[in-house]
């Protein structure tokens, strides 16, 4: 019972955390776009573009740590090892700023985007020290304290965002500004909070360093598929801004923006089951997936519902997006196939050791976009079908995880993969080529029947819950 108690205090307060990093970035979607100019939103998008890579930087180290010492008590872990981990990586991100800005300064001709880069190596110095001890606290089950913390920085970063354009700042550097110094205060406040690992003497660097190389020997592979996983938009993303401009690149952020909030919201629950499936026998693990999965797709399948009177809002208040805003048709289908992937199938394969098939899919699913966007977009200069793509091969990418992961356990799922890329695609083919409320009705009568064929899960899944709110 004390376990189940801890698990839902856990799950409530990360889903609160990242309930509340959705709202803000609902807010930021309403009002930033509004108030600024499309080219200063634009070079503020690219900024959190770049951002959005900051933790590749620490070539696996922070992930090698996740992965060696996951479900372990916060307690019993060797604070002087962590300690020399911490101090050894932070250095390291110092050099590589350095190295950012020193080459940004000789080689961007650019100076918005010298700016955008420079910021970009002050994020790596206060955000990869930061994953680390963020890492250290998820992987000892100590959620609550990691999502306090990462609460606070989107209040202060909310906060703000919003004076800043209260008072009249239309400047795309106030944003960044605001950026760098929420994950500045926090890093500190993560420091005093992980103080007996922080603040000690540093001692045997050499076997430190050694514990580093093996560190980043574990967490290289899960770096590396993570990496792809960025990838896979971020290659589309580069290409639209390269080929066309940056005011396009910025209408189309949105988009892709206003489509994934939901994902933000999703990873909440992926970082409190990551513990909680280390400590428990592999012959549950099938039993937890398929309850899980069904309270996952069910109503994220029918969040689709919601996609025209969304897009018809936004159009209306930021008309100057409105076509641009149309894409959401597309792209509204990834945030279905990435909550699978971040929640479930990242997830399990991680807890199975598997982080070199994670890999594999990945890299895979990089290498096709790749070669697809250098066709659509440098060939036929398709901007339609360079976007149109993107769920096509997340939803290629997370079947292949799915599949595989499915054999590991024993269960198959063949027959709800193939209903749901069916609504998928109706959603897809009504949104884009019906483009009214009549769009939102076709879609809504063959959800009605997908959850009529899946009544007996449905079912389960209300029963489940009303015992818990007994139990409670």
């Amino acid at each position: 019972m004390k376990k189940k108690q801890g698990l839902f205090k856990n799950l409530s307060y990360t889903v609160l955390a990242n309930g509340t990093n959705t709202l803000v970035s609902m807010v930021l979607v309403l009002f930033v776009p509004k108030v600024l100019g499309v080219t200063e939103y634009a070079y503020w998008q690219l900024y959190l573009f770049y951002a959005s890579y900051v933790g590749f930087f620490h070539l696996g180290w922070a992930d090698g740590v996740y992965l060696k010492f996951g479900g372990k008590e916060y307690e019993s872990l060797d604070k002087q090892y962590f300690n020399t981990q911490f101090w050894l990586l932070t250095f390291a991100e110092v050099i590589l700023a350095c190295v950012i800005c020193t080459i940004s300064l000789f080689f961007v001709p650019d100076g918005n985007k010298r700016e955008v880069f420079f910021a970009f190596g002050m994020c790596c110095v206060l955000q990869i020290p930061r994953t680390f001890l963020q890492y250290v606290l998820q992987t000892t089950n100590r959620i609550v304290n990691y999502a306090r913390n990462f609460l606070l920085e989107k209040f202060v970063y909310a906060g703000l965002v919003v004076a800043a354009l209260a008072l009249g700042f239309k400047d795309f550097r106030i944003l960044v500004g605001a950026d760098l110094f929420a994950r500045g205060l926090t890093l500190v406040l993560l420091i005093l909070e992980c103080k007996d690992i922080v603040f000690k003497p540093i001692r045997n660097l050499g076997k430190g360093m050694v514990e580093a190389w093996d560190n980043i020997g574990i967490g290289i592979k899960l770096m590396i598929a993570n990496i792809a996983s960025n990838l896979l938009l971020g290659i589309v993303r580069w290409a639209i801004q390269d080929h066309w401009t940056v005011e396009t690149f910025g209408k189309v952020s949105l988009s892709i923006t206003a489509s994934n909030l939901l994902l933000t919201f999703i990873g909440a629950v992926s970082i409190v089951i990551y513990p909680m499936l280390k400590n428990i026998s592999h012959e549950q693990y099938a039993d937890i997936y398929s309850k899980m999965r069904n309270m996952l797709m069910i109503p994220v399948l029918g969040l689709l519902i919601v996609y025209y009177p969304a897009k018809e809002i936004l159009s209306w208040w930021l008309p100057q997006y409105a076509e641009s805003l149309r894409y959401m048709a597309l792209l509204f289908p990834m945030c279905v196939f990435e909550s699978k992937m971040t929640m479930l199938v990242t997830t399990y394969l991680k807890v199975l050791r598997q982080e070199r098939n994670i890999m594999l899919i990945n890299w895979s699913a990089v290498i096709i976009t790749g070669i697809s966007t250098l066709l659509i977009v440098y060939k036929f200069d398709n901007l339609t079908l360079a976007i149109a793509s993107l769920p096509i091969l997340l939803g290629i990418r997370c079947s292949i995880g799915e599949l595989l992961l499915t054999k590991e356990i024993n269960m198959s799922i063949i027959k709800d993969m193939l209903a749901e890329w069916g609504l998928i695609l109706s959603f897809i083919i009504a949104s884009w080529y019906i483009d009214s409320w009549i769009s939102t009705l076709v879609y809504s009568c063959i959800y009605l029947g997908y959850i009529f064929w899946k009544r007996q899960d449905v079912k389960g899944l209300v029963c489940l819950g009303l015992d818990r709110i007994k139990n409670r």
